[in-house]
């Protein structure tokens, strides 16, 4: 997610500090924005020159010191509150302006819990980018009860001037799509746990009867079947209430590490020049 937003903010013509935790990482990022760039420019949606300058705008590090002068700080690491909140504690001391920005690009994480690692909770926001943040439209932008006017407003300024369909959240665990999208994920796994339908079926019948452009299964693997598990718990421990609980399956395939699209195989197989859905049974 870090270079998706990294490449919007540097197109809206923001200069960008863009930090991973090691080299490789950080080379993989900006070979994936130079990839979308060259794309772009390949088939007529950018000009070189226009390209180039968004180029320019980047700047890769490795040092969280580079984000001493940054009036907007956007956190994008994984969705372990311990890490995002010991990151915030040395970004804290490192950022300079004490009314810069700080928000976190989380799914389903209290945004409130992330603040208080701060001595600025009053500028400090949620931005939730969807993957891959160079493409899909919406960005929720979370308030917490801390959060001052200001510092929400610069959110949604920000939002606005990426281009951005931009909703207004409460900090609620799971925020407005999350908190609908995740129970009926696992509510389509529970329906196949069942004997309602094949993987196949509940995929088409969502396609073709709610005009969904993906099936249930088909989101999952791509969304990741251990990110969604990981949402699935946090909100769990959250809410306490069924539909917000991974099912067995859903357990199965993380355990044995079929994660989905980005491993080769989670309800589908993706081996081979078409994806082939697995029964987890097998």
């Amino acid at each position: 997610m870090g270079h998706g937003i990294a490449q919007v903010a540097a197109q809206a013509g923001y200069e960008v500090v863009l930090k991973e935790i090691d080299q490789a990482r950080l080379d993989k990022a900006v070979a994936n924005i130079e990839k979308q760039l060259t794309r772009a420019v390949d088939k007529g949606k950018l000009e070189q020159p226009v390209a180039d300058e968004i180029r320019g705008r980047l700047h890769p590090t490795l040092d969280n010191a580079d984000f001493a002068d940054c009036g907007l700080v956007i956190e994008a690491i994984t969705e372990n509150l311990d890490m995002k909140r010991e990151l915030w504690k040395e970004l804290d001391a490192t950022v300079k302006d004490n009314d810069a920005v700080f928000a976190t690009n989380t799914s389903s994480l209290s945004v409130i819990d992330q603040a208080v690692a701060t001595k600025r909770p009053q500028r400090f926001i949620g931005l939730h980018f969807f993957n891959p943040a160079q493409v899909m439209p919406l960005l929720e932008v979370v308030r917490t009860v801390t959060t001052e006017d200001e510092a929400f407003q610069a959110g949604l300024s920000f939002g606005n001037r990426l281009g951005k369909t931009v909703v207004r959240c409460k900090d609620k665990t799971g925020f407005i799509v999350n908190r609908l999208l995740v129970p009926y994920m696992l509510d389509a796994v529970r329906a196949f746990e069942e004997g309602a339908g094949s993987i196949d079926e509940i995929d088409t019948a969502m396609k073709g009867g709610a005009a969904h452009p993906m099936g249930p299964f088909t989101l999952l693997d791509f969304v990741g079947l251990d990110t969604t598990a990981s949402i699935a718990d946090i909100m769990f421990n959250e809410y306490r209430e069924k539909r917000f609980a991974a099912p067995p399956t859903l357990r199965k395939l993380v355990a044995a590490g079929f994660y989905g699209k980005k491993s080769g195989r989670g309800f589908y197989d993706y081996s081979g020049e078409k994806p082939v859905a697995v029964d987890p049974g097998v």
